[in-house]
């Protein structure tokens, strides 16, 4: 095989907890102040990861960020010590504190726009990371995105870095989660689909109950970075209307894999012509698009969106049919089950379902598709990566020896004040920078 799918996971951090902190997600905001568990969330996650692995996919591990975030408690005009800040911090705000104390990094859809050398006119593998800069918590990821992204991925021969957008809304950036990669082979030329929410210069329709978090001027600009062909590129508005409903990012409405777009009747604006774009420029290529189209009389937004079974992952399987992996609540809703035991019983490429308990995850608004960034190589990209981070049956074994050592089982929001679990999960992200070969990735942080 001359081309790969890498699906990058994110571990899930010591600091996992129920904060409510996004608006806009409604499982997020459902689960808020609810006691969390860390390990387990950090279990369910690798125990995903290891079962594509034993499929025969290329799988690695993305590392959790420090957390909480010290530099930004200072910045904030917090001092002392450690524990002090804490504590000046906590009685400020709780919820400040949970912000800087966010395991959302986990959800590593969100942490770059990746564009394979295939699409790139300089012939190198782009990486974009996010700015996210809609939500606080998030907003400050993207430094330590970019540290471990260049320590995963270090020949400058290959690969490319850029910085993050400017942090202004009309650049706002969610990453992945709003692109889809449309084609054939992984590292023959595609069709990349940016999906946005809502553009700022020239106006436009916007949703008016919650925020458009990507903007088309982001993602005109990572095309421009990333150095892609206009002939194989297409910008595509999310409708307005579910993102009023809850659909954050186009991951929740929508997911491609080759040549195949999974997607709800409601999940575009102009979906027809948006299509017709698409079919032609992968046409070009000498690629067929595959639309699988639910429609709302079969599927509801609702329960597209309170079973999160379009946040999943189509994957190729080594025999050159797919699999979809979906999370355990899309067994619970009747009419979302129905219809995916029908697909893939119909003559679709996708003909087998995978189920995977993710509810610490879920609970807190990501499902499998939030958890991985995909990033399309050929072999000797592959060969040029990090190789201590590809999951192995001896890093599995690792990564979950390391769990139980550093991780509690439970967490609530007055827990983070306790500077013992800022010791707790640094010591435990200075091992895991020893296992994964990160390099001082974490270095800036220290206490």
């Amino acid at each position: 095989m001359s081309g790969y799918e890498i699906n990058i996971d994110g571990l899930v951090g010591p600091t996992h907890h129920y904060a409510g902190l996004s608006f806009g997600n409604e499982a997020s905001t459902a689960h808020r102040y609810q006691a969390a568990n860390p390990k387990l969330a950090a279990q369910q996650g690798l125990l995903k990861m290891w079962a594509l692995t034993e499929m025969g996919l290329s799988q690695a591990v993305f590392a959790p960020q420090q957390r909480p975030h010290l530099p930004t408690l200072r910045q904030l005009g917090f001092y002392g010590t450690t524990a002090q800040m804490l504590q000046q911090a906590y009685r400020y705000s709780p919820d400040l504190l949970s912000n800087l104390c966010s395991g959302s990094s986990m959800w590593t859809a969100n942490a770059a726009t990746v564009g394979p050398s295939a699409d790139s006119r300089d012939g190198r593998l782009h990486f974009t990371a996010a700015n996210l800069n809609n939500k606080f918590h998030r907003s400050i990821e993207h430094h330590s995105t970019s540290q471990i992204l260049a320590a995963m991925f270090r020949d400058e021969e290959y690969f490319c870095h850029h910085q993050a957008l400017p942090a202004v809304a009309l650049f706002g950036d969610e990453g992945a989660a709003n692109h889809n990669r449309l084609g054939g082979r992984y590292d023959r030329p595609s069709v990349q689909v940016f999906v946005y929410g809502q553009q700022h210069l020239g106006g436009g329709v916007a949703p008016t109950r919650y925020p458009a978090r990507q903007s088309l001027e982001a993602s005109q600009a990572i095309a421009r970075l990333h150095e892609l062909n206009p002939a194989q590129t297409v910008f595509v508005q999310q409708n307005p209307a579910v993102i009023d409903q809850g659909v954050f990012h186009n991951d929740v409405i929508a997911v491609s894999n080759q040549q195949v777009l999974f997607y709800h009747q409601e999940a575009f604006l102009n979906s027809t012509v948006a299509l017709a774009e698409i079919e032609q420029k992968m046409a070009a290529l000498g690629e067929q698009l595959i639309a699988i189209e639910v429609p709302s009389h079969a599927v509801s937004v609702a329960d597209a969106v309170a079973s999160y079974v379009f946040n999943s992952q189509l994957i190729s399987r080594p025999d050159g049919k797919m699999s979809i992996v979906v999370p355990q609540e899309a067994t619970e809703n009747i009419a979302v089950w129905q219809y995916l035991k029908q697909m893939v019983a119909a003559d679709y490429p996708i003909d087998e379902i995978k189920v995977f308990d993710l509810r610490e995850s879920m609970r807190n608004g990501g499902g499998p598709a939030c958890l991985r960034l995909r990033v399309a190589v050929n072999a000797a990209e592959r060969q040029a990566m990090n190789p201590r981070v590809f999951l192995t049956a001896e890093l599995f074994e690792q990564l979950n020896q390391w769990i139980e050592r550093h991780y509690r089982d439970r967490l609530l929001q007055q827990d983070l004040v306790d500077p013992q679990l800022l010791q707790e999960s640094y010591r435990a992200l200075d091992e895991l920078t020893q296992i994964l070969d990160l390099g001082s990735v974490y270095a800036f942080q220290q206490l």
